[in-house]
């Protein structure tokens, strides 16, 4: 037990998922003791600056939720993917974590036998898929090692399958770089660039928008995130009102924490761009001597906010987009008498950024708008329609927020709870065709060094 749970949170920090990947790529190049001491700490120490900066911003956007609600009179269930998985860890734990160590285990062999040669590296995203799985696997009647395994075999598949599905929206987006999409917002992310490509005919992208010389201070993205926060910070101070705001203060002036939480979100951004660069610079080279040792070809899929840097300015277009997105799906809820899914700020903002870069690189300006919008309307109506089979399993008044959870969770609790195992085993023999039934009808080919990259 106390060897499973220490696996369990070591494969579930991504920080040292990323420091043991950059280690065996390092020791397959038989590269020097230094370089491997260096190269093994950089994906660490950025990692962890990464998770830092995730922080600021999800503990400054916890306060702009609460005066949201206060302000606008608005109640509900806001998704959290760290709430539910909580409430699931006092029934489930165990089912989660050895789901989680086999999980990576069908992850890394579908990557070395399969074409889908991608192996995911956002521990924390799988340890919340474990999480799902175990419980909407169970509810159906699976249990103990056929439980683990069934559970084991869907993170691992996905994991693999995910990142191929959209690489080929991932290689505009990075114009070429060696990585792929690690994160299970991803169907979302692709919906976007799909979109993108039919709404952003000749549409300039968010990088080219002209600023006025005087204006020029804006193209300082963290000076311009700073101002477009402490707007969104303001409203809804104001909204709140002084008392409200005073409650979540601790006695500080209402509209000074309002101004502070801004420019501290704008840090919290800052710090996830220095974190990213960081991991790339020592991740990629070291993930070669996996790719030409261990794995042939293998591709590294990393968290959604590595993918920031690329085109920052369309990470706030996007963010503010998807929650009026989630906004407006909230009031179609409220209609047609559902349950009202308040926009979760901290998924809107991780999902709907990602969603704003990937509309951007196939329809610029207009793509990340829509893109990213649509995308905050699957974010208000997947959490709903997950919510009333996770209900179903005790966990009311909890659900999921980011789009892969949603729908893996809906389709599996559906046929599940229609046909019973026989329906759960009947998607496994579909997966398992999607996985090597390309490979016996056409050899792969995978995008390294700029190559094309063909995925079917």
């Amino acid at each position: 037990m106390f060897i499973l749970e220490f696996f369990k949170d070591m494969f579930s920090e991504p920080a040292i998922l990323m420091g043991l990947v950059a280690f065996v790529g390092l020791i397959a190049m038989k590269a020097p003791g230094h370089k491997v001491l260096t190269g093994t700490l950089g994906p660490i120490l950025g990692y962890l600056m990464l998770a830092a900066g995730a922080d600021v911003i999800s503990a400054n956007l916890d306060p702009l939720s609460q005066m949201i609600e206060q302000g606008f009179h608005i109640t509900g269930v806001v998704p959290n993917n760290e709430a539910v998985t909580s409430v699931a860890q006092k029934v489930l734990g165990v089912e989660t974590m050895t789901i989680l160590i086999v999980g990576l285990i069908f992850n890394l062999l579908i990557a070395r036998f399969t074409r889908y040669k991608y192996v995911f590296l956002t521990g924390h995203h799988s340890f919340f898929m474990a999480c799902l799985l175990s419980a909407v696997l169970g509810a159906i009647g699976f249990q103990g090692t056929v439980l683990v395994v069934v559970g084991g075999f869907f993170l691992g598949a996905w994991s693999a399958m995910s990142p191929a599905i959209g690489q080929k929206y991932t290689l505009k987006v990075t114009d070429g770089d060696e990585i792929a999409m690690g994160h299970f917002g991803s169907i979302g992310y692709y919906l976007s660039a799909w979109i993108g490509q039919l709404v952003g005919k000749d549409s300039k992208s968010t990088e080219d928008i002209q600023v006025p010389e005087k204006f020029g201070f804006l193209r300082n993205t963290t000076i311009s995130t700073a101002l477009t926060m402490i707007i969104f910070y303001l409203v809804s101070a104001i909204a709140a009102g002084p008392d409200f705001v005073s409650t979540l203060s601790d006695g500080k002036s209402p509209y000074l924490f309002a101004i502070l939480c801004g420019l501290k979100f704008a840090v919290g951004v800052t710090i996830v761009y220095s974190g990213v660069r960081m991991i790339l610079a020592d991740l990629l080279p070291a993930f070669q001597g996996i790719a030409d040792k261990v794995i042939p070809n293998a591709v590294p899929a990393v968290d959604c906010a590595v993918f920031f840097p690329y085109a920052q300015t369309a990470v706030i277009i996007g963010f503010i987009s998807s929650f009026i997105g989630g906004l407006i799906g909230m009031f179609i809820l409220g209609a047609i008498g559902g349950v009202l899914i308040i926009p979760g700020l901290v998924p809107h903002f991780f999902c709907g950024a990602t969603a704003g870069v990937y509309g951007n690189s196939t329809g610029g300006r207009r793509g990340a708008m829509i893109g990213s919008f649509v995308n905050g309307l699957f974010l208000a109506f997947l959490p709903a329609f997950l919510l009333p089979v996770l209900g179903q399993l005790g966990f009311s008044n909890a659900t999921f927020g980011d789009f892969d959870f949603g729908w893996i969770g809906i389709l599996l609790g559906k046929v599940g709870g229609q046909f019973g195992q026989v329906g759960i085993y009947g998607i496994i023999g579909i997966v398992l065709l999607a996985l090597f039934l390309p490979n016996i009808l056409k050899p792969s080919k995978v995008a390294i060094n700029n190559e094309e990259m063909e995925v079917e």
